[in-house]
């Protein structure tokens, strides 16, 4: 008897229909001699609705502030706990046994960095118990707890990393992840209207891919499977179709010099000017950001001639609330003159693929194709198997295309 581990996204359980699709498939599975696992998304848009509900709360005699991040995680936990007890419902409904369970009450618990917790640990004996008796699992995903029992969600796209985990400490056979598209793509299809479905693609590139804007993993999921080697199929959960496989790197994938290119459509640029230029002060302002629990990117260290730097790097546009009153306060503890100046309107377009270390010009034809498509590059960096360009917010779509097309990606390799 195998065990799966399947989840189910937004759209795919955005209303009853939708939860009854999903629970067929679930019930088909375990008919199939499976033990299963569902981890479910909040119904349709309710993360985007209770955000936005929080924003009214939070505007006082016009002036708008941040909502405490520990009682956001409240609210939006909320959102995931609604559709396991419907899709509990919908199993018993179709003549087959289900539990649902909260991720506190599976003993997921994570770091206290709430709207971006991490996972530590799962005490999945609950779980266990629960398939030795026969049942499917409904386990929320997105949401933990601290180990002193507050609340905490995973980030945008968090009910992948609770996907992975479980299919980790579980030892699953293979991870399931159903959404509203047939699996992963060369490209966003809804910019880049000849993007190819890729039947199979390493970790290594769906990390970097899913760092570098592919919205449909989230950047943790994938390292999970990647630490674990635990097979995922994105598949679309309205149809029967093949998916994608995200899977260890064969040597066949070598042959093929770029997989994917993405966009990462909202990114602001930080440079914080006059920085005294001597050691240790890069160390202080990147370890103070790190403190915060932000990401930061794009790293550019300008020298002056007044023995002074300009540092610059980039966030995403969802960090900016964050960042300001970090680098306000590096700029008075540090001193001098510096000071900070923040960019918005800025993407980044990214061409990824094991084949980069095996094959050269591969960033002459990308930085050629740019310019035939007359976008202007600001910033460039490279790992071995990808290349990021900074670009204008408004040029994105058109750098987008024009990557795509120049390593012909739309034919199936």
């Amino acid at each position: 008897m195998g065990l799966i581990v399947q989840k189910f996204g937004g759209t795919s359980v955005a209303d009853a229909e939708k939860i009854h699709l999903a629970s067929r498939r679930a019930i088909a599975a375990r008919e199939r001699g499976n033990r299963v696992v569902v981890v479910v998304s909040a119904m349709g848009d309710t993360t985007d609705d209770l955000v936005d509900l929080a924003d009214q709360v939070c505007t006082w005699r016009g002036t708008k502030y941040n909502p405490p991040k520990r009682e956001m995680d409240q609210l939006l936990a909320t959102g995931e706990q609604v559709t396991i007890a419907l899709m509990a419902m919908a199993i018993h409904a179709q003549g087959c046994e289900a539990i649902s369970f909260t991720g506190g009450q599976i003993g997921l618990v994570t770091d206290n960095a709430f709207s971006k917790a991490r996972i530590q640990s799962i005490n999945h004996q609950r779980i266990i118990n629960e398939l030795d008796s026969g049942k499917i699992v409904i386990v929320a995903g997105f949401q933990g707890v601290t180990p002193d029992g507050d609340l905490t969600t995973l980030g945008r796209g968090g009910s992948n990393a609770t996907l992975v985990a479980l299919g980790a400490v579980l030892h699953a056979d293979v991870c399931e992840n159903y959404t509203d598209v047939d699996g992963i793509y060369t490209a966003d299809p809804r910019i880049v209207k000849n993007a190819r479905k890729i039947d199979r693609i390493s970790y290594d590139e769906m990390l970097e891919l899913s760092g570098l804007g592919a919205s449909v993993l989230q950047t943790r999921a994938v390292e999970f499977a990647k630490k674990y080697n635990v097979p995922i199929e994105v598949r679309n959960s309205q149809n029967d179709n093949p998916g994608t496989w995200i899977v260890s790197e064969t040597q066949n994938m070598e042959h093929i010099v770029v997989s994917g290119v993405a966009l990462k459509k909202e990114l602001i640029r930080v440079t914080i000017k006059s920085v005294p230029d001597q050691p240790g002060i890069a160390a202080t302002i990147f370890s103070t950001i790190a403190a915060g629990n932000i990401v930061v990117d794009d790293i550019i260290q300008n020298v002056m001639d007044d023995n002074t730097a300009n540092i610059s790097f980039t966030v995403e546009h969802g960090d900016l609330a964050d960042i300001k009153p970090v680098v306000e306060k590096l700029t008075k503890v540090l001193g001098g003159r510096m000071q900070a100046i923040y960019q918005a309107d800025l993407a980044k377009v990214s061409a990824v693929g094991v084949g980069m270390r095996t094959h050269t010009g591969v960033a002459q034809r990308m930085f050629k194709a740019l310019a035939d498509a007359k976008v202007n590059i600001q910033n460039i960096t490279t790992s071995e198997i990808k290349i990021s360009c900074i670009i204008s917010k408004e040029d994105g779509p058109r750098a987008l295309q024009a990557v795509h097309d120049v390593f012909e990606l739309e034919k199936a390799k």
